[in-house]
C-alpha cells in the first residue's frame, strides 16, 4: 500500500526477543513505515513473557543487537502521565510518537508534548477514538476515553490541526463506524 502509512504496534508483554527481532526485520523487509513498541497491558490469559523489560530496552535491542537499518521506532504515550513525564520520553531516541487516551481535557498536555516533538523534529500522531453505540461495550472493556462521538467528529477534528502530524482514527470494533468516520474526516486531509 504505497500511498498508505502502515505502523503496527508491537505489544512486548506477549513477545520474546527472537520474535521481536524477527518481526522488526520482516517489517523492515516489506517497507513498513515504522513500528510502535509498548509493553501493553498484562495478558488476561497466560503469563507475560517480559524478557524485554521496557520499550526502551526493546528499542535498543533492535538497533544495537538486531541492527535494523531503516525501520523507524516509535513510542506510545498515555495521557495518564504528566506532560513532564511524557516530554522526558519524547526526548529519548525515538523516531516518532503515538499519543493515546486523547480527549478534550488532555489537549493541553498533547499540545505541550507536540511542541517538544516539533522542536525535536519527531512526528506525533494522536489516537482519535470515536464512540458509537456498537462499540460502547468494547470501550468500556478497554477503559479508554473517547475523543468524540460520531456526531461530534467534524467539530472536534479541527482541534488537532496544527498540533499533530496526523490522527489514528478508529471506532474500535465498529467496522461500519470506521467507514462513516473516514468519510467525515476526508475534508480534513491535506
Amino acid at each position: 500500500y504505497p500511498e498508505k502509512t502502515v505502523i503496527p504496534i508491537f505489544i512486548l508483554h506477549y513477545k520474546g526477543p527472537v520474535e521481536v527481532g524477527g518481526l522488526a526485520l520482516a517489517s523492515e523487509a516489506v517497507g513498513l513505515d515504522g513500528v510502535v513498541l509498548t509493553m501493553g497491558d498484562i495478558p488476561k490469559y497466560g503469563e507475560p513473557i517480559k524478557m524485554l523489560k521496557s520499550s526502551e530496552e526493546a528499542r535498543d535491542f533492535l538497533r544495537n543487537t538486531v541492527k535494523i537499518k531503516n525501520l523507524k521506532l516509535g513510542c506510545l504515550l498515555s495521557a495518564r502521565k504528566s506532560a513532564d513525564e511524557l516530554i522526558k520520553r519524547v526526548r529519548e531516541p525515538w523516531d516518532f510518537v503515538f499519543f493515546m487516551r486523547t480527549e478534550q481535557k488532555v489537549m493541553p498536555i498533547l499540545e505541550e508534548v507536540a511542541k517538544e516533538c516539533r522542536k525535536l523534529k519527531k512526528p506525533i500522531y494522536a489516537y482519535f477514538l470515536v464512540g458509537t453505540p456498537k462499540n460502547a461495550e468494547i470501550l468500556k472493556a478497554i477503559g479508554w476515553p473517547t475523543t468524540a462521538k460520531m456526531e461530534e467528529v467534524e467539530k472536534v477534528a479541527p482541534n488537532f490541526e496544527g498540533i499533530v502530524d496526523g490522527i489514528i482514527a478508529t471506532c474500535a470494533g465498529d467496522a461500519q463506524g470506521d467507514l462513516e468516520l473516514l468519510k467525515k474526516l476526508q475534508k480534513f486531509r491535506s
